[in-house]
């Protein structure tokens, strides 16, 4: 959960549900069986060991020296057992990515006819796990015959020296039958503990995956010493961009934003445009502090965000994102995500500012409703409308929208606008728009270019300049303009 977005993109969703569901259940069964059936055989074999002493020191230090000469190629053996086991389980996670991956997409997939497809890709990664497992279970059976081999064979040897040792008259028969009963136990102890050897090397291998990701540090952290953000003012937050550079860690020699400075006044509304890849979106990422920059600076209220706690930090700031995220829950709880302590009537009347407060009305439970998985009872519309009531719910002094009316219709743009515009006042706004007709009312428009601010200004001065925004302007509009008869 404390994991940046670097993390997420280079482990699949399914790897991280594979460790934390089969690699917990597997630790479990060795926990709650296991370790009690090798506490009572460690007891047996002791106890066993300590009685082969009592009747026969000689025959106990002759089979003791055998049995460090056989627990070698056994310990050197587990370590391959251990190896498997861990590849085993990295197997199984790749079918399970591979599986939710597909369930996720499951309209692509129909709509394309590419059951066929996907059912034969899951099942080659099913027969590459059904493969590994079998690798190891016949490691694991091997490692047990030899266990049970070296150790009866060890036993049957200095038996045979004890069967001499009677026929000698050094031994008795009876001592012979008592030392055979201990030697029992304690080559069935053996036995035993051999097999949970092999249940806990598998365990091992579950368990360096577990330890793996719990240890996974993220490279952005709080401050030891956090700083508090000024008071809040009623026009919103100020944000200064200083000198930044940024490049993603996938891709350093490419710089996603180059010696952006900019500064946006409390209460401003700023739209960003540009063409795609030209950084908007990693503005946004810098701001939330997903990522820090190589290079440079970022201010909210004149305080660095890298001195602000991550709650505090993104405690301020509210986005409505492109890809509308729903959660598996009612329409009340999805909205109430934004500011958890909130009342229905806030609720409500968030809500309502994001034009969505009549859709909820006319589902079958109302605000009671439940949404489904990802949100799959809304259309596109009406998932943004539910993001936007959320961001207008957290009531942040800095407001991010990135493509907030993408999915709109142009009655539900109309409201959300017109919603959007009461709920800037008192807040400073950062918007990123492709349509241009949703930023023309902006205070200033920011045109990026590779990473590079390129012109400032108003709708009206930009469109003077005859540049990027320019030629922007002139293709979208150009593009919607009625088609001549």
């Amino acid at each position: 959960m404390r994991q940046s977005p670097e993390f997420f993109e280079t482990t699949r969703t399914g790897e991280v549900l594979s460790r934390l569901t089969t690699d917990t259940t597997l630790i479990q069964t060795v926990v709650g069986t296991s370790i009690s059936l090798a506490l009572r055989n460690t007891l047996l074999f002791f106890g066993g060991l300590v009685m082969l002493f009592v009747t026969s020191p000689r025959l106990t230090s002759i089979i003791l020296g055998l049995l460090v000469l056989v627990v070698l190629p056994i310990v050197l053996f587990g370590r391959r057992v251990r190896k498997l086991s861990r590849d085993s389980q990295d197997r199984i996670a790749d079918a399970s990515a591979v599986a939710g991956e597909i369930l996720n997409a499951m309209p692509t997939v129909q709509a394309f006819t590419r059951e066929g497809h996907e059912s034969s890709r899951f099942g080659t990664e099913v027969e590459g796990a059904f493969s590994t497992a079998m690798r190891r279970i016949r490691a694991r059976a091997t490692l047990t015959m030899l266990a049970i081999v070296l150790v009866f064979g060890s036993i049957v040897f200095v038996l045979w020296l004890g069967a001499h040792a009677v026929l000698q008259g050094t031994m008795t028969g009876g001592d012979l039958g008592q030392f055979i009963l201990y030697a029992g136990i304690v080559a069935g102890s053996v036995g035993a503990l051999s097999e949970v050897m092999g249940d806990a090397q598998r365990a091992a291998g579950a368990t360096e995956r577990l330890l793996e990701l719990l240890g996974a540090q993220s490279e952005i952290q709080d401050p030891l010493q956090p700083k508090a953000l000024p008071a809040r003012t009623e026009n919103g937050a100020r944000v200064t961009l200083d000198d930044v550079t940024f490049a993603y860690p996938s891709r350093l020699d490419e710089a996603a934003l180059s010696h952006l400075a900019l500064d946006i006044r409390p209460g401003e509304t700023v739209a960003v445009v540009g063409p795609s890849g030209a950084g908007k979106t990693t503005l946004f990422q810098l701001l939330l502090r997903f990522y820090d920059p190589q290079s440079g600076s970022i201010l909210l209220d004149g305080v660095d965000v890298r001195d602000l706690s991550l709650q505090t930090l993104r405690g301020a700031v509210g986005i409505v994102p492109q890809d509308t995220v729903i959660f598996s829950l009612d329409a009340m709880e999805n909205i109430r995500y934004g500011r958890p302590d909130a009342s229905d009537d806030e609720v409500i009347a968030a809500a309502r500012m994001a034009a969505a407060h009549d859709f909820i009305e006319r589902l079958p439970q109302g605000y009671s409703s439940f949404l489904g998985e990802r949100g799959v009872r809304l259309s596109g519309g009406q998932r943004q409308r539910i993001a936007i009531a959320r961001a207008l719910l957290k009531n942040p002094p800095l407001l991010l929208l990135d493509e907030a009316t993408s999915a709109l219709d142009a009655e539900s743009e109309r409201l959300v606008q017109r919603a959007l515009e009461a709920a800037m006042v008192g807040r400073t706004t950062i918007i990123i728009a492709h349509r241009l007709a949703t930023v023309q009312r902006a205070d200033r428009i920011i045109v990026l270019d590779e990473g590079k601010i390129v012109e400032s200004g108003t709708h009206a001065e930009l469109i003077a300049l005859r540049g990027v925004y320019a030629n922007l302007a002139a293709l979208q509009f150009q593009t919607h303009a009625p088609v001549a008869a």
